[in-house]
């Protein structure tokens, strides 16, 4: 309890513990600690969780650092045991910290599940842009570049399909997961979408297309094929030819391809 004081250093009342508020004076006996059940509650909490250790404590570039680290071990049990699994003991076990510590940087499980896909959402696109290299000259090959990356081509892509696959029935009940696990105004669909129409005004495409209809149909048939590889329904060759057979359609008539 802190007494604050005057000009003239008389005492002027005591100050509650876990606010500036003043303390109400009781009268008699012992003076209250303080102003309110709820600062007393507060209080009560804080003594019965650990401190967080001095080596998690945050420094200079270090939130950044230990929450990429926490969102990580997140989608390694996701991806090997489901969302289910994921508890904020189970999560913390995995990547090697304290509970207080995921606790500190993301404060509840909810908090950690939409901040860990908007970080997976930024961790693929960085890989992808560094991975697709663009070539306006060859648009077809472009798209199978992006079609690609909804595909368990290496490890990186199958772990983040899964931990999209994860997500999925989620996002069906939890209208914050699905804002961020399927967006709006659908970057995918129109980067797809994009691409044909380009190539589409450089009359490099089959006649009469609706570009944001075939684009619709890659997305779609590239996520539900990558699933049935996930799943061993089908073989991660197979379902290239089958996307390779709707570029070739796409792009029938190329004159410069021969197709």
């Amino acid at each position: 309890m802190r007494i604050e004081r005057d000009e003239k250093g008389e005492a002027q009342g005591a100050v509650c513990r876990m606010c500036p508020a003043a303390v109400p004076a009781t009268g008699r006996g012992r003076s209250a600690l303080y102003c309110s059940r709820s600062c007393q509650a507060k209080a009560y909490r804080r003594r019965k969780q650990p401190p967080v250790p001095a080596a998690e404590q945050p420094t200079a570039g270090a939130p950044s650092h230990r929450r990429r680290q926490i969102a990580e071990a997140l989608w390694r049990v996701a991806a090997e045991r489901g969302l289910h699994a994921a508890s904020l003991r189970e999560v913390a076990a995995e990547a090697g910290v304290s509970l207080r510590a995921v606790q500190y940087h993301f404060t509840s499980k909810h908090r950690l599940l939409v901040d860990a896909l908007r970080m997976l959402h930024a961790e693929n696109e960085r890989i992808a842009r560094s991975r697709i290299r663009f070539d306006a000259t060859d648009p077809r090959a472009l798209l199978r570049a992006v079609l690609d990356e909804f595909l368990p081509v290496d490890a990186q892509r199958t772990t983040a399909l899964r931990v999209f696959a994860a997500y999925y029935a989620r996002s069906l009940t939890d209208p914050a997961l699905a804002k961020v696990f399927l967006p709006d105004e659908q970057p995918l669909e129109r980067l797809v979408a994009q691409l044909i129409s380009a190539a589409q005004t450089d009359g490099r495409t089959a006649p009469g297309l609706d570009p944001w209809r075939e684009a619709d149909l890659l997305v779609s048939g590239a996520v539900g094929l990558g699933n049935d590889v996930l799943h061993g329904r089908r073989a991660l060759e197979e379902v290239r030819r089958t996307l390779d057979y709707h570029l070739d359609k796409i792009f029938a008539g190329d004159p410069r391809t021969g197709r």
